[in-house]
């Protein structure tokens, strides 16, 4: 069933035109992901889908009684507001129905301990910018809205936390429309993607793979299709070249085809992030962290950490967030100082910092986008030649006049990605990019990653994006517990592999553990004596067998129903917990068989 319709939609801010009789229609349980180069509408889209925002021309319909949650990509709460009470404030605003306080209260925090957010009681006027958008995240997903909008949800969300969004949005029923530049998230939830591309809207029924083919595709269509518009102009050119006398219907007939072919339009190619090879030489000195350790209170972030940066390392650091990745990144840059240990940095190294944060300090509103990237460097080296300040913007898609606009009047992605590039015209040879991937735009992120492919100098990231660490490192620095930082040779689905089944050896350690101490702790243990069954074990080895039939089919039962009330979190958590009993009576049983097997076979060995 269609419960949106976005039809010949145009919208414009000043001269800047956003969209152009673009069009989009959303089915009812659809997973849309929206996916286009920064500054070209994505959020505004949304924000029109939502009902935050009017267009100049088209119509947008929804369905009657359709309810829509929307999540920002910033959010902004009451000051003096805990955060349950903003949680208990947006769920309910965005829900259909009045659900029970208690029941969504327990759900919430659920949902936010698992997120991190632990402090129920703490003032939203003081949390961190990740904890307001998880915040702001979770109180979305309590709600049973019709149509959740989510503008980048996998910000400010690690690894594991974005598994757990994952698995949370796949099992929705409603439609979920979502910007983010997550791509392994996309491949996994979305089954239409949505292209925002010079005011148009493309659609591709497929996940992110399929849309890579699927756009491939489309662009040789194009090219052909203006290939065989060119062959056939150069006919007609020469045609009239020939001195053709536009006297008959027929030749007048011809005359105009000619000149429509030559004022058609052909296919523009979208607009791509161009980067040429940038950085100074590097001596033989590179970067050296040598036993530092690091603490706030009495969490304990780095301990006794050491490693010697080679040429052409590519590092990456993972760990759930404010385990201490940013401020080790800091006390590279000497923003932080460790509180033991020494950080040796080389004469010849040059270090390009890309920063998480950026404040107005970094990026004036006031100030010119071709002055904030002069300030840097006027020209710059790179593997073609100087390039000059301007000629670098246009490469970065800030053509003519955008280079004399504002730094205010950016998107959020465009004051990225002009960061990216003040970060990338001081030719450093020592690349620290803390969170690259946040506002990003797929297309920008992709150039950046061949670039890095490229990069002669030394790169270490921070980041919770799989595909990048991937695609980027040879490394993985792990913060686990107790300011340890395990090393990990290979990219972040070489180390998952690795932490998975050094988990999995954890576990059965512990099982073989517990049956051991079970075996020698059970009431039945074997006699000293002739061994013979008691009566009670006499009548448990004949019907055992069938009381483990039963609870392995009640098992099986509890898991299909799970799946079908997966959104009913009341009755979920009912069926997991009489699903967690069942498990733990198996297990008794499965050692009470055991044991019965090796006593009967003791006696009949007598």
């Amino acid at each position: 069933m269609n419960i949106l319709s976005v039809e010949n939609v145009t919208k414009a801010y000043g001269e800047r035109k956003l969209f152009d009789e673009a069009s989009f229609y959303l089915q009812d349980g659809e997973k849309v992901g929206i996916i286009g180069i920064n500054g070209t509408g994505k959020s505004t889209l949304l924000k029109i889908i939502a009902g935050l925002e009017e267009v100049d021309e088209g119509t947008v319909t929804m369905a009657n009684h359709l309810i829509c949650s929307y999540l920002p990509q910033h959010p902004s709460f009451f000051e003096e507001e805990t955060v349950l009470e903003a949680l208990l404030r947006i769920a309910r605003a965005g829900s259909k129905s009045v659900e029970d306080t208690g029941v969504l209260e327990t759900r919430g925090k659920a949902m936010l301990t698992k997120l991190q957010v632990t402090d129920f009681e703490e003032k939203c006027g003081i949390l961190s910018g990740g904890q307001r958008k998880r915040l702001a995240l979770v109180a979305s997903l309590l709600t049973d809205a019709d149509l959740l909008v989510l503008d980048e949800p996998t910000n400010h969300l690690d690894a594991d936390m974005a598994d757990w969004l994952e698995e949370q949005l796949k099992q929705r029923r409603g439609a979920v429309v979502m910007i983010t530049h997550d791509r392994y998230f996309l491949d996994s939830v979305v089954n239409r993607i949505i292209e925002i591309d010079k005011g148009k809207i493309y659609s591709y029924q497929a996940n992110y793979e399929g849309f890579l083919e699927r756009k491939a595709a489309r662009e040789e269509d194009q090219r052909a299709s203006e290939r065989k518009r060119q062959s056939i102009l150069r006919k007609e050119l020469e045609w009239v070249r020939r001195g053709a006398r536009a006297r008959t219907t027929k030749q007048k007939a011809r005359l105009e085809r000619y000149e429509e072919l030559k004022n058609a339009q052909g296919p523009v190619s979208d607009g791509q992030v161009v980067l040429g090879s940038v950085s100074e030489r590097l001596g033989n000195r590179t970067v050296e962290i040598a036993n530092i350790s690091k603490a706030y209170g009495e969490k304990k972030l780095i301990e006794n950490f050491s490693y010697l940066f080679l040429k052409g390392d590519r590092v990456g650091f993972v760990g759930k967030n404010g385990s201490g990745k940013t401020t080790l990144l800091k006390m590279i840059i000497g923003e932080e100082a460790p509180d033991a240990g020494e950080i040796f940095i080389g004469q010849t190294v040059k270090i390009g910092y890309y920063s998480q944060e950026i404040n107005e300090e970094e990026m004036p509103p006031n100030q010119k986008v071709i002055d904030y990237i002069k300030d840097q460097a006027e020209y710059i080296q790179t593997s073609e030649g100087s390039i000059s300040a301007s000629m670098m913007l246009e490469r970065f898609l800030f053509e003519g006049k955008d280079q004399y606009g504002l730094l205010k009047t950016l998107s959020g992605g465009e004051r990225r990605r002009l960061y990216l590039l003040k970060v990338l015209m001081k030719a450093p040879n020592v690349l620290i990019l803390d969170e690259p991937t946040n506002d990003l735009d797929i297309s920008t992120l992709t150039v950046l990653e061949d670039y890095l492919d490229q990069f002669q100098g030394i790169v270490i990231t921070v980041s919770h994006d799989r595909y990048f660490l991937d695609r980027i490192v040879n490394r993985i620095f792990a913060f686990e517990e107790d300011g340890q930082i395990c090393q990990y040779e290979g990219n972040y689905t070489d180390y998952h592999a690795k932490v998975s089944a050094k988990n999995e050896l954890g576990q059965e350690a512990a099982k073989k553990e517990k049956k051991e101490k079970s075996e020698t702790d059970k009431s039945w243990k074997k006699h000293e004596t002739k061994l013979k069954f008691s009566y009670k074990e006499q009548r448990d080895y004949e019907t055992i067998e069938s009381e483990i039939a039963s609870l392995e089919e009640k098992i099986e039962q509890l898991e299909a129903q799970i799946l079908t009330v997966s959104t009913d979190f009341v009755k979920l958590s009912k069926l997991m917990e009489e699903k967690s009993q069942a498990e733990s009576l198996l297990e008794e049983k499965m050692d009470r068989w055991m044991y019965l097997e090796d006593l009967k076979a003791q006696i009949d060995a007598q």
